[in-house]
Order: structure tokens, then C-alpha cells, then sequence
């Protein structure tokens, strides 16, 4: 079974230039041999559906692991080897992530130093999906080499 690529984000996108962003990418992941799920919850709360078991959960944090996109595209791989079901991307409400949920997250995981709108986080995170899915597929990569 492949790999359900999930981003549940707190907060609705509605319709703008970040959501036709994040459109395009999730369709191009999901016309590929990946599965993909997006979740919006409400700014304050919500519960995500039950995720598939084994499940590895990231949260986008601004003190989590910056990874290259190489090392991105080989951790998705590694996890999919591995009979990962589901990899579930968090993006927080404004507040971010809580104490507890950093403490159990698989990995947190930070687009560098500078902090991002959430609505941009969300469209650079499904591009991110997008090209790791790609290069895992053998596509060529623009900075490979």
C-alpha cells in the first residue's frame, strides 16, 4: 500500500492565490502514485480524522529540522519502505503547536528561520510533497547533479 501524504491545517484557505497553490500541487501528487488528504479544522480545536496505522505525524514548527529537498523526498521514501500508511503533516493554528504535541510528533519539521504566513506554509508544504514525490519517482531535479 503506498504512503497517504496528509496535511491537516488548522484554518480554512478559502479562495486565494495560496489555495490555487496548494490545488495544483496536491493534483499533481495525487495524479501520481501517491495518495494525498487534506484537513481543514477550525482555527481554535477540531479533530483530525484517525490516521492510518502505522502513521508518522510532523509538525511545521519554526524550531524543528530544516531538511533539503533531497533529504525530504528520502525520508517520504524510507517511511513508505518502511509500510509507513500515513504521513501526517500539521500546520498549527496561529498559536502553533503545544508543548504535548511537539513532544510526540515524529519529527518537527521548520521551512528555515523566517516565520511564514499559514496559508503560505500550506502551498510551500504541498509543493515540497510535490517535488519529493517526483524526485522519489526519478524525475529529473534541478539541482541534482
Amino acid at each position: 500500500m503506498a504512503l497517504l501524504l496528509h496535511i491537516v491545517a488548522h484554518g480554512r484557505i478559502g479562495r486565494s492565490p495560496e489555495a490555487e497553490l496548494v490545488d495544483r500541487y496536491t493534483k499533481r501528487i495525487s495524479g501520481g502514485a501517491w495518495p494525498f488528504r487534506l484537513t481543514e479544522l477550525p482555527d481554535r480545536g477540531g479533530t483530525a480524522p484517525a490516521a492510518l496505522s502505522p502513521a508518522r505525524t510532523v509538525l511545521l514548527d519554526e524550531r524543528g529540522k530544516q531538511l533539503d529537498s533531497e533529504q525530504f523526498a528520502a525520508l517520504l521514501g524510507r517511511w513508505r519502505d518502511e509500510g509507513v500508511r500515513e504521513a501526517r503533516f500539521v500546520i498549527g493554528a496561529a498559536d502553533g503547536h503545544g508543548e504535548a504535541a511537539r513532544a510526540e510528533a515524529d519529527l518537527l519539521f521548520a521551512f528555515g528561520t523566517a516565520t511564514w504566513p499559514h496559508m503560505l506554509a500550506r502551498a510551500m508544504l504541498a509543493e515540497q510533497l510535490w517535488r519529493a514525490t517526483s524526485i522519489l519517482a526519478g524525475h529529473p531535479y534541478h539541482r541534482a547533479g
